[in-house]
């Protein structure tokens, strides 16, 4: 059977050592690439898969390329691409059959269904449904995934229970390419309130998927762990599918993980954080133009309502704002600034906080006391006090020498 998943990126952990295919997608090489992997699809399908797998990529070469070596990204560039939804309307709008047919709905219904339009969504991937069963084999499940994304999306977790259960048995036909599915089901079990359930399958997804994957699996793990009342445990998973997303580049579901660890400011009474965080995770979808899936609404609408009660309207919306501004790595640095310490050395490079690192890292590009103050929404006396604790632990006494090694560090 002609490895069409590994053009979708779904069989990506069987390809990782394919370096060679890799390498000639990334030059855009797409004739020669094809052949490497043996694949029957035609020209135009192979590279619309490549160049909008759900708009993570600057270009189809470096998404394929990327895909293939594992997930992130091969140059640390990764573009959302808000037009991403609309191409894939019109590359990919006719309807074809068998193997082509399958990919044209597959593809359609991931995209659509992350970029609003669930019920477009579930149309295409109801499509997919119909190519993968006259295919047969592993084909159905990955056409019944799109429909379980597509109807979560949507908001129909009923719909969305009946689509993993059907689309189950085929998944498991290849256990390794099922795995990045779990995290959906997961979501599923966290929705309508089975717990357990969720944990554990968010628990399996954790465990077997790696970049992208593996960073909505530990985000929907932390969701989990709210519901179960367990904060430290979701701040933990948050944290980490944070970390996961800088490492490989795949931000996708890092709007999600903010919005977690808003829910945890809420709890925990910081307010304004919760709200900046909140904003950052907004901004981040609206340059994507991503949504946030609609089984999720009823999670988060309270707690924003609540917020903007307890703050007051200008008093959020300044928060709010001040979130929306950052850029996705501003946002992420933000939150993990905002984690709690852990045990670390009182003295060395390893001794220093994330914010003092962040002050660190400001001061290297040359910005003065009052702009640091500004970036990270503390008091010009509050910087001089962590330079001054940077200072004591590194041996240092200026600034040109605490930039020196910075450099040092990378």
């Amino acid at each position: 059977m002609k490895i069409l998943a590994s053009t979708l990126g779904l069989v990506a952990t069987a390809l990782a050592a394919c370096a060679q295919p890799a390498l000639t997608i990334y030059n855009q090489n797409f004739a020669v690439a094809r052949t490497f992997l043996d694949l029957d699809l035609h020209a135009e399908v192979f590279e619309a898969c490549a160049y909008h797998y759900w708009g993570l990529f600057e270009s189809s070469s470096k998404a394929l390329a990327t895909l293939i070596l594992g997930g992130g990204t091969l140059d640390g560039v990764q573009v959302y691409s808000p037009q991403t939804a609309q191409a894939f309307r019109t590359v990919l709008v006719r309807p074809a059959p068998g193997i082509d047919g399958w990919a044209y709905g597959f593809m359609q219904a991931l995209m659509l269904a992350y970029h609003g339009d669930p019920s477009t969504a579930r149309e295409t991937a109801n499509a997919a449904v119909e190519a993968g069963a006259e295919l047969g084999g592993f084909f159905p499940g990955l056409a019944y995934a799109g429909l379980t994304i597509a109807t979560l999306a949507a908001g129909d977790v009923a719909a969305a229970d009946d689509a993993i259960a059907a689309g189950l048995p085929h998944l498991n036909l290849q256990p390794k390419q099922a795995a990045i599915w779990i995290a959906y089901a997961a979501q599923a079990a966290l929705v309508r309130g089975d717990l357990p359930a969720a944990r554990r399958l968010a628990d399996d997804a954790v465990a077997a998927t790696s970049g992208f994957h593996l960073s909505l699996a530990l985000t929907t793990r932390a969701g989990v762990a709210i519901a179960q009342g367990e904060p430290e445990q979701a701040a933990r998973d948050a944290h980490d599918a944070l970390a996961t997303a800088t490492s490989t580049g795949a931000y996708a579901a890092a709007p999600d993980t903010l919005e977690c660890l808003a829910l945890l400011a809420v709890g925990a009474g910081s307010h304004r954080e919760a709200a900046r965080l909140f904003g950052a995770a907004d901004a981040i979808r609206q340059r994507g133009g991503l949504v946030r899936f609609k089984i999720f609404d009823a999670f988060f609408e309270f707690s924003l309502a609540a917020l903007r009660d307890g703050m007051g309207e200008k008093d959020f919306e300044s928060a709010w704002a001040e979130g929306a501004a950052l850029s996705t790595d501003e946002a992420i640095a933000y939150a993990r600034r905002r984690r709690g310490e852990r045990k670390r050395p009182t003295s060395g490079w390893a001794s220093l906080t994330p914010t003092e690192r962040d002050v660190v890292r400001l001061v290297s590009e040359g910005l003065a006391n009052n702009d640091i103050a500004t970036r990270l929404f503390v008091s010009p006396r509050t910087v001089q006090t962590h330079l001054t604790h940077v200072y004591s632990k590194l041996g240092l006494t200026s600034r040109v020498q605490l930039a020196q090694e910075a450099a040092r560090h990378g």
